[in-house]
């Protein structure tokens, strides 16, 4: 008997009669409801995203229903509803203030989930995720809540395609890149064919560099993370293969925390360079590490310079994917799945193939039993000849970032990096909008060599660290019109969508101090990837450093505390954030302080409750 259903086991009437009523409505025996429950949760939102969820999840449902019962080979479990979290659109909404929802969506989605889960008492699940936060978020309240439970990614969506242009594949950042030009019936003929279908976003985005994370991380079968959402398989086929994985991971008491290791995680963030995979995922590993019981994912997982000497000089770029390649998920499928980049590493030595999944396998052994093709070469390359010889990430540190916390899309810089050094002079932008609004009425004032500084965007200042592809799609046009190179650094973060020399996640933020929050108009900024570090020369004086510094405090404290170029924190999840938000290299979620956390831990194994902390 599971310890999550011991509050039924009394029989008490009260807490019984809604249970018998609800194995009538879903058509399961009245004597399983004392018995450990099972169920399947899902992600939902306002966008395409989400739109072929539900009937995945009632799919599952259906296929777990017909697996609970008395009989042979059926499971002696109580069966509950499907339940749903709910978030926005990342795609519609970036570029505007509810952009600063997104991130928070994870930390939401968590909370909800972790009611659901802990609340109610499940003792297994098959949870069904789709666009970029609700994934983590899921992943995170799983490993929390710490019962057997496996994840299915909904699929991506189909490549768009211009009919005036049939060879060229289109997606939402095709849309993103063209909203700066004054053909407005031009722009409307984009929108109208990038995203037909449904799915979440196609390219190697955040969505599909954390389902990737996912699946090598154990928590998801490999052969399910690429399919297209509309992929037949994915309500005829999967749902069956699910519900067998979630019985024997029950039957054999596998918990999420026996799959997500230190080793696996260090397995996904090494696969999510060598796909040129999204900044968010410095972002998510450390709360999906956090999750599972590892207090600092840079400590007790990988170093920042074990994470850069990795990506420059170990790990390639394997996938000619977008945004700064070709092809999208979709092709990805076609050529053999995301199992075929994981072989070519594994086969290479870069990645361990003894970590266990959820399918009971090890990660090798299931990469054997899917038969796995060989690169083709084209979409995914070898180790030999890759796409790109370096991986596509890179942690900066300099006086800009003292947390170590800046992170540069490697493969997705366009120019620029001579010598693999970017001098330029700062522009600088106390918020996203006043750029939005400079690129779009007078783009003439950027010069080649400008590094625009966007900030109190950060977790506490926006609040909310919003992404900013529609600034990113913006310069990258500007750029690739004018033939020159304008960088964008920012203590928020970017959308996987995005291209160019953009670098996020500075830190300390501007709203908490950071150094970003003292740059002035026409400083040098230098990026410089021989050294990985982020520097603003004039800051290297402690004459200009103490005096800019006592300017920006004497703003603070004028204000009640709070610098005025940080957003306006108007909703009580918002203040919440602004509170509560952590650094970049923490997750940028809602969390107290590891003292906080620590201490609270302590408090309740005092008290008899026993923590779900990992033990080395």
């Amino acid at each position: 008997m599971s310890k999550s259903s011991s509050v039924l086991i009394d029989r008490h009437p009260g807490r019984s009669s809604q249970t018998i009523g609800i194995a009538r409505e879903l058509g399961t025996e009245i004597d399983l409801i004392h018995e450990p429950s099972v169920g399947v949760v899902g992600n939902k939102g306002d966008s395409q995203c989400y739109i072929g969820v539900q009937r995945k999840v009632e799919a599952i449902h259906e296929a777990l229903l017909a697996k609970i019962g008395h009989g042979e080979g059926q499971m002696k479990l109580r069966l509950v509803q499907p339940e749903y979290t709910v978030g926005i659109s990342d795609g519609i909404r970036n570029g505007t203030r509810e952009m600063r929802y997104s991130l928070i969506g994870r930390e939401i989605t968590q909370d909800a989930l972790s009611e659901h889960l802990s609340g109610s008492g499940l003792a297994g699940c098959i949870a069904v995720v789709a666009c970029d936060k609700p994934p983590v978020g899921t992943l995170s309240a799983l490993l929390e809540h710490n019962e057997a439970a496996i994840i299915m990614s909904d699929g991506p969506i189909h490549p768009g395609h211009d009919p005036n242009n049939p060879d060229e594949p289109l997606d939402i950042v095709s849309s993103y890149q063209v909203a700066g030009s004054h053909d407005e019936d031009y722009k409307f003929h984009i929108a109208c064919h990038a995203c037909p279908g449904y799915g979440s976003c196609g390219g190697m985005f955040t969505y599909n560099t954390m389902q990737t994370f996912i699946g090598v991380v154990g928590m998801q079968p490999l052969h399910m993370v690429a399919p297209p959402s509309d992929d037949p398989r994915r309500l005829n086929e999967f749902p069956k293969e699910l519900v067998g994985y979630l019985q024997q991971m029950i039957a054999n008491g596998v918990k999420p925390r026996d799959i997500v290791g230190r080793d696996s995680l260090r397995n996904a963030v090494i696969v999510a360079m060598a796909v040129g995979g999204s900044t968010n995922v410095v972002l998510h590993a450390p709360e999906i590490a956090r999750a599972a019981g590892y207090a600092d994912f840079w400590k007790e997982i990988m170093t920042p310079e074990e994470f850069n000497h990795l990506s420059q000089h170990v790990v390639p770029v394997l996938t000619d994917a977008r945004p700064y390649g070709r092809f999208s998920m979709v092709d990805i499928d076609k050529v053999g799945g995301v199992q075929v980049i994981v072989k070519e590493l594994m086969d290479a030595g870069l990645i361990n193939g003894d970590v266990p999944t959820c399918t009971g396998e090890t990660l090798a052994e299931q990469i054997a039993r899917l038969g796995t093709a060989a690169p083709d070469s084209e979409v995914v390359h070898t180790c030999a000849a890759p796409y790109k010889p370096t991986g596509g990430l890179r942690l900066l540190g300099g006086n800009l970032s003292p947390d170590y916390s800046a992170i540069l899309k490697l493969a997705g810089v366009e120019g620029g990096l001579e010598g693999n050094v970017f001098k330029g002079s700062a522009r600088v932008f106390e918020g996203e909008a006043g750029l939005l609004e400079a690129l779009d009425k007078t783009p003439e004032v950027f010069q080649n060599h400008d590094m625009v500084i966007v900030r109190y965007e950060g977790p506490a200042g926006a609040p909310g660290m919003p992404e900013m592809l529609d600034s990113t799609s913006r310069i990258t046009t500007l750029c690739r019109e004018k033939g020159i190179v304008v960088g964008l650094m920012t203590d928020a973060r970017f959308s996987g969508g995005s291209v160019g020399l953009v670098i996020g996640h500075v830190g300390p933020e501007a709203a908490l101090g950071g150094p970003i929050g003292l740059i002035e108009n026409g400083d040098e900024i230098v990026a410089d990837l021989n050294t990985n570090e982020l520097n603003c020369p004039v800051l290297d004086d402690p004459a200009v450093f103490n005096a800019r510094k006592a300017a920006w405090q004497k703003v603070v404290d004028a204000n009640g505390g709070l610098h005025p170029n940080c957003g306006i924190a108007d909703t009580r999840l918002l203040h919440r954030m602004r509170q509560m938000g952590v650094p970049a290299t923490r997750g940028g979620g809602m969390h107290p302080n590891r003292e906080v956390w620590v201490r609270n831990a302590r408090t309740a194994q005092a008290s008899g409750f026993e923590p779900k902390n990992r033990h080395h």
